[in-house]
């Protein structure tokens, strides 16, 4: 693939990396395929996809994710979950706020062939009034220094203030609206970030919510940069090097 002629967004001159999970096939995946078996392209800052997002995924084609499926994909980065659902026959829409990550969302979106649309804004206030059958994220949920959200570069893909809350509580808040009736959330997060928080959020609103899935995964470098601030924040505990991950399922009856 070339990437001549292709403008990287905020005004960088960084090139395209094109890349695919650990272990993922070199080569275009079949239809039905994780995003663990496809190739995507992506701009420097945009995230990567990775654990998180094949917890994800496989949670959607468990869940019966498929032709019908109006959904939802929060925090789209690269468009690895959205061209997932688009394969599954859901007709999907992204979302992000990042330049960066609509601009690779659009171009995997257009190398695939599939009909995602792709929109940048500010989560569910980009689709004023829009409701859907299903709503997925992987949004940004790593505890970090500071009370605001970065603006450039990568630590917009992760980071989510002190207690790694600050974008989680604002879907938790608008799902019940987002939803139709029948309708599923499926919402990815560390356990550094408290997901019993999540849980009590998204019941308040209404929903009928459970743990899913948890997976135990080592430090990636970005926890493992900053063990020291979050261990003096009490949000380790007795843990050495290992963080939990977990898919929250949300159902609006």
């Amino acid at each position: 693939m070339s990437t001549r002629g292709v403008r990287v967004p905020e005004g960088e001159d960084e090139p395209l990396t094109r890349e695919t999970l650990p272990g993922a096939a070199p080569t275009p995946a079949p239809v039905g395929h994780t995003p663990g078996q496809g190739r995507f392209v992506r701009f420097p800052g945009v995230y990567r996809p990775q654990t998180d997002t094949l917890l994800l995924a496989l949670a959607m084609r468990r869940e019966g994710i498929g032709a019908g499926t109006d959904l939802l994909d929060l925090c789209t980065g690269t468009g690895a979950l959205a061209l997932h659902a688009a394969r599954l026959g859901a007709r999907v829409t992204a979302v992000d706020i990042s330049r960066r990550a609509v601009a690779s969302a659009r171009l995997n979106t257009a190398f695939a062939r599939l009909p995602v649309t792709v929109c940048r804004g500010d989560l569910l206030r980009a689709l004023p009034g829009r409701t859907f059958d299903a709503v997925v994220s992987n949004p940004p949920y790593v505890p970090a220094p500071g009370f605001s959200l970065p603006r450039h570069r990568a630590g917009r893909s992760w980071d989510a203030g002190p207690d790694g809350r600050m974008i989680l509580d604002r879907i938790c808040d608008d799902a019940f609206t987002a939803l139709r009736p029948g309708g599923l959330l499926l919402l990815v997060q560390s356990g550094l970030s408290r997901p019993e928080e999540t849980v009590a959020r998204l019941s308040a609103a209404g929903l009928d919510v459970s743990v899913a899935d948890r997976v135990t995964i080592p430090f990636g470098p970005v926890t493992r940069g900053r063990a020291c601030w979050l261990r003096a924040r009490g949000l380790l505990g007795d843990r050495l090097d290992r963080e939990e991950l977990v898919v929250i399922r949300a159902r609006k009856e």
